[in-house]
């Protein structure tokens, strides 16, 4: 991402929502962006498994974990598979393990904490739907742009 947060806030004031700050920062890629895709599960990662597995096009996932802190959703076998297939970032609103690992491999990734704990397997949830966390709708096919200073979200790609 050649440009920070804080000034896409200041070129599109009124055009953006800003995610609360609630997010910790994990992966190698401390900034990215992309277009959002989605899926929304509940302590199983299945659909985050199906989505991580197909061509990302620089796309970020939008992983809506309901804030569940009782499991992870992401761990670095994900998070590989993401880097190989290019994805540019993912968000999830839950936990991640491996944690150690995922900070060596070159993707961004966001979460609200660590569990050791795996996920569930039984591949229930939905995929690209809209979902709301954070104060923000995240809607497949809108752009989302993270950097040290938090994660904004835009209906259209900046510049």
């Amino acid at each position: 991402m050649d440009v920070t947060t804080a000034d896409l806030c200041d070129r599109n004031e009124g055009k953006i929502q800003i995610v609360g700050p609630m997010f910790r920062i994990y992966g190698a890629a401390v900034s990215f962006c992309g277009m959002i895709t989605t899926v929304k599960v509940h302590e199983d990662n299945v659909l985050v498994k199906n989505a991580l597995s197909q061509p990302g096009s620089g796309r970020v996932l939008v992983v809506d974990g309901g804030a569940s802190l009782r499991c992870a959703l992401l761990g670095d076998q994900l998070a590989m598979l993401a880097q190989k297939n290019g994805w540019s970032g993912i968000v999830v609103n839950g936990c991640i393990r491996d944690s150690v690992a995922i900070s060596k491999i070159s993707i961004g990734v966001r979460a609200l904490n660590t569990h050791p704990l795996k996920s569930i397997k039984k591949g229930v949830g939905d995929v690209d739907i809209a979902v709301t966390f954070g104060g923000v709708t995240f809607i497949p096919g809108h752009f989302l742009y993270a950097d040290e200073d938090g994660v904004i979200v835009a209906p259209a790609a900046l510049s």
